[in-house]
C-alpha cells in the first residue's frame, strides 16, 4: 500500500470512538505534562484511558497515583494496566485487588514485555502467570471486569507464525477478554487482513486499531525495528529532511495519522485507541481532523449562537 485512501464525509466523527494510553510520570515535570495532557484530552470524552504498568510492578505506586487522581480528580474512566512479568501469581492478584478497591473497573491485561527489555528471552515467574491468557483468567477470576488485551497485526515477535499467534488471541478471548487493541502499525492493509484472520479463526471481539502519532520519525522508526512493526517507504518519505523542522514534523504527523483513521473508518473501523506518550497536541489535532469536538467546544458554540 503506497497511501492512505479516503473520502471525508461530514458525519464520520459522530461514528468514531476514541481511548486514549498514558503511562506514570517518573519526575514533578513529567507530571505536569501528564496533567496538562489529560486536561486537554478530557473533553473529548474519551471511552476510557489506560495508564501503563511497568514488568514486575516498577511503575506499580506511580500507576496507582496516576489512576486514583484521574478516578477523583476528572470525568475520565480509567483502565489500569497489568502485566505478569517477574511476579509471582499473589502478586499479582494483590495488585489486581489494590486497583478493584481504588474503584479500577476495567483492565487491559498484559504478559509484558521480558525484564531485559523487547528482543530478548522472555522467561515466565516460577510462581507466575505464564502469559497473558492466563492473567485474563485471573482478572475474571477476581471480578466482573472489562479486560482489554493485546493483539499484533503483524504478529508479535516472539511467535513463530500467524496462526500460534491467532491461537493465543483466542486463548484471551476463552479466558474472558472484552476487546483486543493492537500494536501501531501504518499499514491499515496488514490490520485488516490480521482481523479477518481472527475472525476466520472463531475471534469476534473488537480489535480496535492502536494508532501511534509520530512525534520523532526516528524514535519511531527505531523502535519499530525492535519491535516488527512495518515502517512503509513512502511513510518515511513523508518525513524525509524534518529531523530540525520541528514543526513542520508535526504538521506532517497530524496529518499522516488523521489520514489512517480515516481510511480505517472508510473500512468499517469505529474504534481507536491513540498511544499519547503523554503528549496532546498530536492527539487533539487528529481528533480534531476527524471530526471529535471537544465539549467546551461544544458549549462555546452554542454560547456564542
Amino acid at each position: 500500500m503506497n497511501q492512505f485512501r479516503f473520502s471525508r464525509r461530514p458525519d464520520i466523527g459522530d461514528k468514531v470512538r476514541v481511548s486514549f494510553e498514558f503511562f506514570p510520570p517518573k519526575t514533578d515535570e513529567m507530571e505536569a505534562r501528564l496533567w496538562d495532557t489529560v486536561t486537554r484530552l478530557e473533553p473529548l470524552k474519551p471511552k476510557f484511558v489506560s495508564v501503563t504498568y511497568g514488568a514486575g510492578g516498577s511503575t506499580r505506586e506511580r500507576t496507582a497515583r496516576t489512576i486514583d487522581r484521574i478516578l477523583k480528580e476528572t470525568s475520565l474512566t480509567p483502565a489500569a494496566h497489568m502485566t505478569c512479568v517477574d511476579a509471582a501469581r499473589h502478586q499479582v492478584d494483590g495488585v489486581i485487588q489494590e486497583f478493584a478497591d481504588m474503584g479500577v473497573k476495567r483492565f487491559v491485561a498484559l504478559r509484558g514485555d521480558p525484564a531485559a527489555g523487547v528482543g530478548t528471552a522472555y522467561r515466565p515467574h516460577p510462581d507466575g502467570y505464564a502469559n497473558g491468557a492466563e492473567l485474563v483468567g485471573a482478572l475474571k477470576v477476581a471480578g466482573d471486569f472489562d479486560i482489554s488485551v493485546s493483539a499484533y497485526p503483524e504478529k508479535h515477535p516472539e511467535s513463530p507464525d500467524f496462526a500460534t499467534d491467532i491461537d493465543m488471541l483466542k486463548r484471551k478471548v476463552d479466558n474472558g477478554a472484552t476487546r483486543a487493541i493492537t500494536q501501531f502499525f501504518f499499514d491499515n492493509d496488514l490490520y485488516e487482513r490480521y482481523v479477518e484472520r481472527a475472525r476466520r479463526a472463531g475471534i469476534y471481539i473488537p480489535i480496535v486499531p492502536g494508532i501511534l502519532p509520530v512525534h520523532n520519525f526516528t524514535q519511531v522508526a527505531n523502535f519499530s525495528a525492535r519491535c516488527g512493526a512495518l515502517v512503509p517507504a513512502w511513510l518515511a518519505e513523508r518525513f524525509d529532511g524534518l529531523q530540525n523542522d520541528p514543526q513542520t514534523h508535526a504538521l506532517v504527523a497530524s496529518a499522516v495519522a488523521a489520514e489512517q483513521v480515516l481510511d480505517l473508518v472508510e473500512r468499517g473501523v469505529g474504534d481507536f485507541h491513540f498511544y499519547t506518550m503523554n503528549r496532546a497536541d498530536l492527539v487533539f489535532a487528529i481528533c480534531h481532523m476527524i471530526g471529535i469536538r471537544s465539549h467546551e467546544a461544544e458549549v462555546a458554540g452554542s454560547a456564542a449562537a
